[in-house]
């Protein structure tokens, strides 16, 4: 396939990143809600200014208030109120620069990879290797991305802090600059594990998934090949990604979004940091935070990709 599978991965990823925006940046703001702003060095006690006779014990501590849990649509309608409709496509060129450089490169590779270890008589290939060619996919994807990556998510982010500490980022390219003068060129690369571990998860569950879907759907004689079958081979490839990998995902957000300052130490040291932190606050379910806009975004994201695919590749095969 060469270039060809390149292009139509591509094309398709760029149009479903784009039209799933929206849902993508409320995912994002759910994943952070809940997030503690770094603090500066406190007394381990309470610091009262009291008499003598009174004793705060050292071992006290309030406990910590938990913010009212909210749904997507109550996000979507706070944002809009709060920062315009505009705001919902916040980040959006980083949207078109990371599908262009991620998935591009994953469906691409992914395509090569399915061709090489396909069958030659019977054409199909067994579960195992298109797993194996989705992890090698999208990890290779994730690496080439990351920068895109990071700036979608602080660009997505950025409307939930207050004024004085907004980036206001121009665009993807301004964020990019941005970072790599003021941060080093390595904090285009934050959370690259967790990026390419999270990118190797969903290319593996979503293609894999979505090509065995498939090929059961025509075996079966369940549906013929066309667009009732990519539906639904492609929403339930979605459901299979999501539950799969929201948890690498908030993980993923968090340290990409986390502001460091010049001298101050990181609110979080690495992934298992920010892991242990977020459920040690935040209750285990912390790490499924945005699973309804996980599942919103990533099942209209999976279809629209592969209904897409399915016709560009109709349009490229007659040429």
């Amino acid at each position: 396939m060469g270039f060809k599978g390149f292009a139509e991965g591509g094309i398709a990823s760029i149009v479903a990143g784009c039209s799933t925006h929206p849902l993508d940046l409320i995912k994002v703001r759910m994943q952070l809600a809940g997030e503690k702003p770094a603090l500066p060095n406190l007394r381990p006690a309470l610091h009262f200014n009291v008499s003598r006779s009174v004793v705060v014990p050292e071992y006290f501590h309030p406990p910590p208030t938990q913010p009212p849990r909210v749904g997507p649509i109550s996000v979507g309608m706070r944002i809009v109120q709060s920062e315009g409709v505009p705001a919902l496509f916040s980040g959006v060129s980083a949207t078109v620069l990371r599908q262009t450089l991620y998935s591009t490169t994953r469906m691409g590779l992914y395509d090569i990879l399915k061709t090489k270890w396909s069958d030659p008589d019977s054409g199909s290939m067994p579960l195992t290797r298109k797993i194996t060619a989705g992890l090698i996919a999208g990890g290779i994807g994730a690496a080439v991305g990351n920068p895109a990556d990071v700036a979608m998510v602080r660009m997505q982010a950025d409307g939930r802090l207050p004024v004085a500490h907004r980036r206001n980022y121009a665009g993807v390219v301004d964020a990019i600059t941005r970072m790599s003068k003021q941060e080093g060129i390595t904090s285009l690369w934050r959370g690259s594990a967790l990026t390419v571990n999270r990118a190797m998860i969903v290319t593996a569950a979503q293609l894999a998934s979505y090509d065995q879907i498939k090929e059961t759907i025509l075996e079966k004689g369940v549906m013929k090949d066309g667009l009732g079958t990519h539906v639904t081979a492609s929403f339930a490839a979605g459901f299979v990604a999501a539950v799969a990998s929201n948890p690498m995902d908030v993980i993923k957000t968090r340290v990409m979004n986390m502001k460091v300052e010049a001298g101050a130490t990181a609110p979080y040291s690495g992934a298992l940091d920010c892991a242990m932190k977020t459920v040690k606050a935040e209750g285990p379910m912390a790490l499924y935070k945005g699973f309804i806009p996980t599942i919103s975004r990533q099942g209209p994201f999976t279809v629209v990709l592969f209904v897409t695919l399915e016709q560009v590749r109709k349009i490229f095969n007659q040429f």
